[in-house]
Order: C-alpha cells, then structure tokens, then sequence
C-alpha cells in the first residue's frame, strides 16, 4: 500500500508521541523532581534576571532566589505546626466534655422517641489517651503504612526533595542554553510557530503567578486581620497560613478553615465564636471567587469553575499532590494550545465548507 508524504509523516509523529507519552510513564518517578525543577526554576527566573541585572553575580542570584523559596516553603511549615502542636492537647482534654454535653442533650430526645441514646465518654477518654500520648511511633508506622510509604519509597522521596533544588539551580544557571538546546530539536518549517506559541504561553503563566500573587496576598492580610476582630488568639498563624496555601484551590481553603474552627471551638467553646470564624472563611471565599480570582487570574487563564475542578482532579490523579500544584498552570498553556487549534480549524476547508 502507497502513503502519501503526509500520511507518512502524520505516522512518523505519531509514532513518536506514542514513544514518548510511554517513556514518560515509565520514567515518571525518575522525571518528577526534573519536571518539579523545571518548574521552579520557570518561577524563579524573573527573580534571577532582576538580580542579575542589579550586576549581581549569576550564581549568586540563583542562590539567593532558591533561599527566598526554601524560607516561603519553611514560613508556611512553622505557621501550621505550631498551631496543631499546641491545639492537640487540648483537644485530649476538650472532646469527652463535648461527649458529655452532646450526652445532656441526647438523652431526654432518646426518652422521647423510646431509645437510648448516649455516648461512652469514657471509652471516648481511653482512646485519646492511647492515640495521642505515649504512642508517636504507633501512629507514625500507621501513617506510613496508609500512604503507602515503605522504605524504599522514603528514600526516593527524601532524595527527590534534595535533588530538586539542585536542579533548579543549574538550570537556572543555564536557563538561555536550556532553551536554545530545546528549540534546536524543533523541525526548522516548526520553529516560528513554535516560537510564537512559547511566547503568547510565557506571557498567560506570567499573568497567572501575578495575579495568584496578589490574591494571595490580599487573601492572608483579610484573614489575619477578620480573624483578629472576631477575637481568634492564632489570627495571625491561621490567617497568613490560610492565605499563603491559597495556591493550592480548595485544598489551603480547606485546611485552614478547619485550623480556624478547630482554634475557636477550642478558645471560645461557644457556638458563637465557632460561627464568626466560620463566617470569615465563607466571606473570604466569596472574596476570592467573584472578585479576586477574576479580577487577578480569571481573565490569565480562561478557565471556567468547572473546568478548574476538573483540571485539578485530573492532575491530581496522574501525579499526586504535584499535579494539584501544576494543574492550573498546565491547564493555561493547554488553553493556548486549544485556541491556536481552534483558529487553525476555523481557517481551514472542512470547517468553511
């Protein structure tokens, strides 16, 4: 059977993106921390530039940019431990009271519909005493077990955490060389298109990395400070925590807000106080979602809430927690890439016939 040049190499490309879509998961725990560099180092290369330009030595610059990282990375560590440190003796202490007054107002209801209903505060007590004390390497073994995590594993991934910075660091060392070895492999009839296609892309990632900037910013000054007001002691660790894990959609909402009515439940022990911090996390939502992130980043990527969402399950999925990292700035060069397709099918004889 003759092929036309074209079939030909419509098959040859082909091949080959079948070739490389296996090399790439076979290889995906060998790539992660090389696509993590990658992507810190696309982060931090407006950082380095603007360093380099201050006559600052390159090396030096690189350094300085992956410390300002390194310590953003530790600030949102040492907000939250101190929180959840401090928060679970407390809660050994504050649960079977809460067991007990549940009990009060159990009781008469179960009188009423001819059950018994209670609960057993002490085996409740008993529990808590054997989870949260004495017991730390239990627990740990468990954690480990449930994740999956085995030795091996472990390693792999304490390796990935140090090898990724060293990555970083040379390929922001070498960021121009990198681009110009990758551009040489691109077919010369491609480059243009190619260049261009690069370019209209650097251009939506940065407005994306600005505008979640700013809405991160703005998100961690209103929660410190609306927390603050409602009289919540770790304003300031929950608020800045919060904002700060905006970055990662839905999951630094979730994980703060159950940080912030956990702290009030505890501080207040009233249903009032636990409402007002539940209050503020609702208002900051809604802060972010009809003005923040379209004003700042809507209008950068494209994408609609649903859209969102499933981007984010979808990269979740395949790579774990990286791929909710990178699901919406994947999800913006994707989008590029759909519209240039869109406009090359609207110009083309099957459509306009």
């Amino acid at each position: 059977m003759n092929l036309s040049p074209t079939t030909q190499k419509a098959l040859a490309w082909s091949a080959v993106a079948a070739v490389a879509v296996w090399v790439i998961q076979f290889m995906a725990p060998v790539l992660a921390p090389f696509v993590v560099a990658f992507a810190v180092a696309y982060l931090l290369h407006p950082l380095v530039e603007r360093l380099h330009a201050w006559r600052l030595p390159r090396a030096m610059a690189v350094t300085l940019s992956l410390l300002v990282l390194v310590v953003g990375a530790a600030v949102l560590v040492f907000l939250v431990v101190p929180v959840i440190t401090r928060q679970v003796p407390i809660l050994r202490e504050q649960i079977p009271m809460w067991a007990e007054w549940l009990n009060v107002h159990l009781q008469p209801l179960g009188g009423h519909i001819g059950t018994s209903i209670a609960i057993d505060v002490d085996a409740i007590r008993n529990m808590l005493k054997t989870a949260l004390a004495g017991h730390e390497t239990d627990i740990l073994q468990s954690l480990l077990a449930s994740a999956r995590i085995g030795g091996s594993a472990l390693v792999a991934f304490v390796g990935s955490v140090v090898l990724t910075p060293v990555l970083a660091f040379y390929l922001l060392l070498d960021w121009d060389k990198v681009l110009r070895q990758a551009l040489a492999w691109v077919p010369l009839a491609w480059k243009t298109p190619v260049q261009v296609f690069c370019q209209d892309t650097d251009r939506v990632l940065g407005q994306y990395m600005r505008g979640q900037g700013l809405v991160m910013l703005s998100l961690a000054v209103w929660y410190s400070a609306a927390l603050a007001l409602v009289g919540l002691q770790l304003a300031l660790p929950i608020g800045l925590f919060t904002g700060l894990a905006v970055f990662v959609p839905y999951v630094g909402f979730g994980v703060g807000l159950v940080l912030g009515v956990t702290a009030a439940a505890l501080q207040f022990q009233a249903w009032f106080g636990v409402a007002l911090v539940a209050g503020v996390y609702i208002a900051g939502q809604l802060i972010e979602g009809f003005w923040l992130t379209p004003r700042f980043v809507g209008e950068a990527i494209g994408l609609n809430p649903i859209a969102v969402i499933f981007a984010l399950m979808a990269f979740g999925h395949v790579l774990g927690f990286i791929g909710v990292l990178i699901a919406l700035p994947v999800s913006a060069v994707l989008v590029v890439a759909l519209r240039r397709l869109q406009a090359a099918y609207t110009q083309s004889s099957m459509y306009q016939s």
